[in-house]
């Protein structure tokens, strides 16, 4: 009787210090929410599940840890100061319109990129550009100081007359003036996004940047020609 009473005894005592297979906390835990290292842990310590306002989650990224190359804040200062000239009401709209998208362009991340990465030959470079950087010319076209009108005032002034020509001159402009002429016969046809790339390229020719007079292919990489370009194939997305 001893006997049987030391064994049932021995039994007891060996059930009693088994560990637990799952933890009281942890009954409700979905198995396929744990990973095989918290597996392992629930086998031997039984913790807690974390807390996900406990701080043990990973930190919010800093912000500052974004892009260093942002779209400065003058691009969304850009505006227009205009006067018109011989514009009835229906090319008063077309023309406000496309003054509006050049505003829009300005303030895009690929108007930013596309100037400062231009490149003529192989080199980040425009021609005829007075010796200026990429980063110098993208500069100047925000400070929107005009040769006549040296002030930075992160704006377009502008003096925009419609005639009509038929010969093929799309628009032309005078360095001794701010008057910026369009032809009637082009204007009609244009798009606004294309009105909006004739006014941006004589626009830089306020600003001192200048082409030659005959076609070249150099040309169309002079500031006048690639800007006005660009304004007009980013402008076609906005209209």
């Amino acid at each position: 009787m001893a006997k049987t009473i030391s064994i049932v005894g021995l039994f007891l005592l060996l059930v009693s210090c088994k560990p637990q297979e799952n933890c009281p906390a942890d009954n409700n835990q979905d198995p396929d929410l744990i990973s095989k290292e918290d597996h392992k842990l629930l086998s031997s310590s039984c913790p807690q599940p974390n807390d996900p306002n406990d701080g043990s989650q990973d930190p919010p990224t800093d912000p500052e840890d974004g892009p260093a190359d942002e779209i400065p804040s003058e691009a969304f200062l850009f505006d227009a100061n205009f006067a018109l000239t011989d514009f009835d009401s229906k090319d008063e709209v077309k023309v406000s319109t496309a003054i509006e998208i050049i505003k829009k362009v300005i303030r895009t991340d690929e108007f930013r990129s596309r100037v400062l990465n231009f490149t003529y030959n192989g080199e980040k470079k425009f021609i005829n550009s007075d010796g200026l950087t990429n980063e110098q010319i993208y500069q100047k076209l925000l400070d929107g100081a005009e040769d006549l009108r040296p002030e930075v005032d992160h704006e377009m002034d502008l003096d925009l007359e419609l005639y009509y020509s038929n010969r093929s001159t799309v628009g032309y402009t005078y360095a001794s003036g701010l008057r910026i002429w369009m032809n009637k016969k082009f204007f009609n046809i244009y798009t606004p996004a294309e009105v909006a790339g004739n006014i941006f390229h004589e626009w830089t020719h306020k600003l001192g940047f200048k082409h030659t007079s005959n076609y070249s292919l150099s040309r169309e990489s002079s500031v006048p020609y690639a800007l006005g370009y660009l304004v007009e194939e980013l402008g076609k997305k906005i209209e």
